[in-house]
């Protein structure tokens, strides 16, 4: 489903991932100039890009980025039973795989690449960062799921929590 609002551009499409499932994706585009760089979202558990992401995606997309999404195994409108994800490590390589087609696609090749990541989403940026350092240039999350080492101020070391 393609629809314009103002100067945004809306797409759907399915996607059939490495273990035969469709999963959802979706995009905003900038009509009335090329994007300045490339904004992938990560949703949170349970949520999905569409919905719940589209209006952070709507006004990026306006601001002049192009804003890209997946809803997860078992999340909004991609296949699978809702919620369940058996294996996080799936869910980042899906993310990956989808992600670096749109980088590598010619139009998109030398723009900056950046990941939002909201709650469970902000693990999933996390990780896609984590797995390709020097790919991404740079990360936004927002209330991450994750775990975040103490830093000892007093006598400056750090250690787990």
């Amino acid at each position: 489903m393609a629809s314009v609002t103002g100067d945004v551009r809306y797409d759907e499409a399915f996607i059939t991932n490495s273990r035969g499932l469709k999963l959802f994706t979706c995009k905003w585009i900038p009509l009335n100039q090329e994007p300045e760089a490339l904004i992938f979202i990560c949703h949170g558990y349970a949520m999905e890009c569409s919905i719940t992401m589209k209006s952070t995606a709507f006004r990026l997309a306006r601001a002049g980025y192009a804003v890209y999404g997946m809803d997860y195994e078992g999340h909004g409108k991609s296949a699978g039973l809702a919620g369940y994800i058996s294996s996080f490590d799936s869910v980042v390589d899906d993310c990956s795989n989808h992600f670096t087609n749109i980088c590598e696609k010619e139009e998109n090749k030398r723009k900056m690449r950046f990941l939002l990541g909201e709650s469970m989403g902000g693990a999933v940026a996390l990780l896609l960062h984590r797995k390709k350092p020097e790919y991404w240039d740079g990360a936004v999350l927002v209330a991450p799921m994750c775990r975040v080492r103490a830093l000892n101020l007093f006598f400056g070391f750090s250690h787990a929590l």
